[in-house]
């Protein structure tokens, strides 16, 4: 019996000659399974089904968590999604919403950002302090995003003393970002397990880096340690925005010479301290 059959509008009979075909075991062979009529309906299935699954897993699912970031996400993706707390001067909880509105998140059931304290304990674990005493909600469904190439002044955590500067820089960038769409360029994740990025804010009808605004704002300093440094391609427009806040004696920079000291310094006397 060959493969297919004879062509006829009897269905009971193709149903039978189909039947006679799998009882013979003739439909199993590398005859009929690498003939055109089976093979290609199969590469087609196979690979929309791979397609599918790869656009899923990088263009689709929610990325919880920096842990869960694919490496090859590094340097070639942006992660877009609200800002749902601002913990430090220069980092926060992101929320992460692949697609943003087109994706139905903020309308579609199921797909709402939580905003209030109460919709983000349910996602999310108290992580304890050093001091034994709870630092807060921290997301273990949202990411930790620290801003690239940029510090702000250190506030009071962990048993150490805030920074001069400290609460002015972190109520800017709250009121900068907080509750607004992001879209965070992503580098790579460091000690803390936080994922180190450029973020762009859409404010009126011009995208901002939020890290470049901080800097002209005189609300941080350029990044100071040799290692570890990510700008992306910012790194001339952040020591020149820094330069102008300098002169300028804005933000951080107004402070007396006795109040002053860079976050980059300030964390280097903690480390020295053993702090």
């Amino acid at each position: 019996m060959k493969w297919p059959p004879p062509s006829s509008d009897d269905n009971s009979g193709r149903i039978r000659r189909f039947t006679e075909c799998v009882r013979s075991g003739e439909l199993f062979t590398a005859e009929v399974l690498l003939s055109p009529e089976v093979l290609f309906p199969t590469v087609v299935l196979t690979s929309g089904t791979l397609a599918a699954i790869y656009f899923y897993s990088h263009y689709v699912r929610r990325i919880p968590m920096t842990s869960e970031i694919y490496p090859s996400f590094f340097r070639r993706r942006s992660l877009f999604g609200t800002v749902t707390s601002v913990g430090d001067g220069d980092n926060f909880r992101l929320f992460h919403t692949p697609g943003g509105r087109l994706m139905g998140w903020g309308w579609m059931p199921g797909r709402k950002v939580p905003t209030v304290k109460k919709g983000l304990r349910d996602v999310t674990v108290i992580h304890p302090l050093r001091s034994g005493k709870p630092e807060g909600l921290i997301g273990v469904l949202q990411l930790h995003v620290r801003l690239a190439g940029i510090d702000a002044p250190e506030c009071a955590h962990f048993g150490k003393t805030a920074q001069p500067g400290s609460s002015e820089a972190l109520a800017w960038l709250r009121n900068y970002i907080l509750s607004h769409r992001v879209r965070a360029y992503i580098y790579r994740r460091d000690q803390y397990e936080r994922v180190v990025a450029s973020v762009k804010v859409r404010k009126g009808l011009f995208r901002r880096d939020v890290g470049l605004e901080m800097l002209k704002a005189g609300m941080a300093t350029v990044y100071e340690s040799k290692m570890g440094a990510e700008f992306g391609s910012l790194e001339k427009r952040y020591r020149e925005a820094e330069a102008v806040a300098r002169r300028q004696r804005i933000g951080i920079w107004a402070l007396s010479k006795k109040q002053f000291i860079s976050p980059g310094a300030y964390k280097k006397g903690l480390r020295e301290r053993g702090l």
